[in-house]
């Protein structure tokens, strides 16, 4: 607790001294819309946290202070759209599902938030911890009385009785004193657990249609929900307002997912040309999350993971490059996502390298975490690109990342809403 209390005190007394400032940005290259090439030589005018102007050559139009990104490659701020920011998988992860209380979770988020906007994400979306620890996080950000990047949150993922997104492995009192309110069965089940997770403040509605790797239990990765389940999911969700984005592995889950209406598919392992077919009839996003199957496939050997979920790391993680192969193959519109909190926080932009291997340009994978993740996050009037009105989200770098994309792991500047948050050395 002492760690975590030195952590958020920092973090607070970070907020409590930056602030967003008017400023003039001279940078050397403006990648300002992903997918359209650099602008060179520009002024980046900031205003009140946003963008007031962006125009060609090294001017001054105002008396504010000058930021000298002349030498520097500049970018919209990265989005990362499956995140978990309140935890960290490790060997003490599952006791402390126990020993820590959510105000803990949030403490840790605070210090988690902190790394991954330094490094470069400005926005992200949580899908799946503990409600209170993550909306509560959230609106802490949101207010300003701790840094972090922009937050998204589901809350709790709504979940069949034993499968992936409910409690197992421990004795049944235990599993019982923790179970989640947004388990269900049922169609009508569901459809209560939905409204109560919009009732406790989700964004959007997670929900685990088939089996995962890191749930205790030996119940497979195909569908788990049932058709009408699925489908009174996403009529629920729809009419609050809210979208629905299914964590998926097996085929026969990512399908029906897709079938009943979902708008968006987290991992899709087993995806094939029936399913990209289903992407794109549908108009539905992908968000791959490879650094994840990199991630827990090196762990396959580790003690402190439990014997199921070592059998389908061994089976899922190095399945999943080929997936997102694919998937960009086929045309299916995929948004950047890591599912850090498996990997760890602050490395999320390792993702990049693993986009590049399955086929994408450097411009396109940084479109994937600028244009599409703003769309798919809903959040596109405000950031994505470098233009007027938007947010003055932006990181930059002082080596080309189309040249190599790794120039993305460790940024040089980082500014969020017109606040500096990592200054250039």
């Amino acid at each position: 607790m002492k760690k975590l209390a030195a952590a958020l005190i920092g973090a607070v007394s970070l907020a409590a001294m930056a602030h967003a400032q008017d400023a003039v940005i001279q940078a050397g290259h403006v990648l300002a819309v992903p997918g359209e090439g650099y602008l060179t030589n520009q002024t980046i005018l900031v205003e009140d946290g946003r963008i007031v102007s962006i125009t060609p050559g090294f001017t001054t139009p105002k008396k504010y202070p000058v930021i000298d990104l002349k030498k520097s490659y500049v970018l919209p701020g990265l989005i990362d759209s499956h995140v978990h920011i309140t935890s960290e998988n490790g060997p003490e992860g599952r006791i402390k599902e126990f020993e820590d209380s959510d105000v803990d979770a949030a403490f840790d988020g605070a210090a988690f938030a902190l790394k991954t906007l330094k490094a470069g994400f400005t926005t992200v979306q949580d899908v799946g911890g503990a409600n209170d620890a993550v909306f509560g996080l959230r609106d802490a950000i949101a207010r300003g009385a701790v840094p972090g990047p922009r937050l998204r949150a589901s809350g709790g993922s709504v979940a069949i009785t034993g499968g992936h997104g409910d409690i197992n492995g421990y004795s049944a009192r235990v599993m019982a004193a923790f179970t989640s309110s947004s388990v269900c069965n049922g169609a009508d089940d569901c459809r209560r657990a939905v409204r109560q997770q919009i009732k406790e403040g989700a964004d959007l509605i997670k929900i685990t249609a088939t089996g995962g790797v890191l749930s205790n239990t030996a119940a497979g990765l195909e569908q788990q929900f049932s058709d009408e389940e699925l489908k009174a999911i996403v009529e629920a969700a729809h009419a609050m307002g809210r979208k629905v984005t299914a964590h998926a592995h097996g085929k026969s889950g990512v399908d029906a997912a897709l079938r009943a209406g979902v708008d968006s598919i987290e991992h899709g392992t087993y995806l094939d040309a029936e399913s990209i077919a289903l992407f794109k009839e549908n108009g539905v996003t992908l968000v791959p999350t490879v650094l994840a199957g990199a991630t827990v496939t090196g762990w396959t050997n580790e003690p402190w993971l439990p014997a199921p979920s070592r059998a389908k790391a061994a089976i899922v993680g190095p399945l999943m490059l080929d997936m997102l192969r694919r998937a960009y193959e086929g045309g299916v519109n995929i948004a950047f996502g890591t599912d850090t909190g498996v990997s760890r926080h602050g490395d999320n932009a390792q993702e990049f390298a693993l986009m590049v291997e399955a086929g994408f340009s450097p411009e396109e994978a940084i479109r994937a975490a600028t244009v599409i993740a703003s769309e798919h996050v809903e959040m596109a009037t405000d950031i994505g690109t470098l233009e007027k009105g938007k947010y003055a989200d932006l990181i930059a770098v002082t080596k080309d990342p189309l040249k190599n994309i790794k120039e993305l792991e460790s940024v040089d500047f980082v500014m969020k809403g017109g606040e500096v948050v990592k200054p250039l050395d």
